[in-house]
């Protein structure tokens, strides 16, 4: 993508984390014609940013000075806390009437608690966690949940709809709570597709033709037919990986048993995804849960 030159009058946008979603992010803001200042815990993620017109600066506070719109994705409460804190974090630099955007996948309360301080300062915090990965960035197509105030989320709607399709439901904290209903399902349907797939191809069929006719079939989800492929060849660069989707199922029972709503589906998934971690897979992308369940059968039978 080349260099795009900043256009007159757009908000200027401050990102901490530049990872894989994060810097696919930066990217297409950029290429919006949004001026970009970011940071990362590492300098070297941002140099193909930096390239396309990223002013990197040193810490989340120097972010938050310089931005109309903070937007951080980062990888769970622990983190949030380091950039939102301190002398160098966010609160320290935030101004008022700015919105931090906050577009990671964390706890309801915690978000809720942050939201709380930034309110303080007379700023304003939106929990706006995505459903998709870096191929829904790059589209302009995730689907953005937002919880905080309405007319916080309308002044910077058009900052989303660059990103995807964003909805307001409701308080702060709320959109997460649907974010991680939505990766119930996600880890489920996987863990599901793995089964099935494992128990065609153990019983002789063809993977790769098992594959393809359940991917095509009614159970095909936009989400299963993007990953189905990886199963065949696990990326080592992986789009959503089995920790993070383990700490989003985790974060979903306590937030249900905090509601006394029954989970069954993700406890048995919780279970694998343990399984999956003291198998060594904490890294690998949601695809693994084939790799998973193989080594589960104990070479019983060679898969087809």
């Amino acid at each position: 993508m080349a260099t795009t030159t900043p256009t007159i009058g757009l908000p200027t946008i401050g990102i901490v984390g530049l990872g894989h979603m994060g810097g696919a992010m930066a990217d297409r803001l950029l290429a919006a014609g949004h001026v970009v200042y970011g940071t990362s815990r590492t300098r070297g993620r941002a140099e193909p940013l930096l390239a396309h017109g990223l002013r990197w600066v040193d810490t989340p506070r120097a972010v938050a000075k310089a931005a109309d719109v903070v937007l951080t994705s980062i990888p769970d409460d622990h983190v949030l806390n380091a950039v939102a804190s301190g002398p160098d974090g966010l609160l320290a630099g935030l101004r008022a009437e700015t919105t931090w955007l906050e577009m990671s996948t964390v706890s309801p309360a915690a978000s809720r608690e942050l939201a709380a301080c930034v309110r303080k300062i007379g700023a304003y915090l939106l929990d706006a966690p995505v459903s998709g990965s870096v191929p829904q960035v790059q589209a302009g197509t995730l689907t953005i949940m937002v919880g905080g105030q309405a007319d916080a989320y309308h002044r910077v709607e058009p900052i989303l709809r660059e990103l995807g399709t964003p909805t307001h439901v409701g308080t702060n904290g709320q959109g997460l709570v649907l974010k991680l209903a939505i990766n119930i399902s996600l880890a489920v349907q996987m863990l599901a597709f793995a089964e099935g797939l494992l128990l065609a191809a153990q019983s002789g069929i063809d993977r790769e033709l098992a594959l393809e006719v359940m991917a095509n079939s009614s159970i095909g989800s936009p989400m299963l037919k993007a990953r189905a492929p990886l199963i065949l060849d696990l990326p080592d660069d992986a789009w959503f990986t089995l920790a993070l989707v383990q700490k989003d199922v985790e974060l979903a029972r306590d937030v249900a048993q905090g509601l006394g709503v029954p989970l069954p589906t993700a406890d048995r998934v919780d279970e694998v995804l343990r399984l999956a971690r003291d198998l060594g897979y904490q890294g690998r992308d949601l695809a693994a849960f084939f790799q998973v369940l193989q080594q589960m059968t104990g070479g019983r039978r060679k898969v087809a």
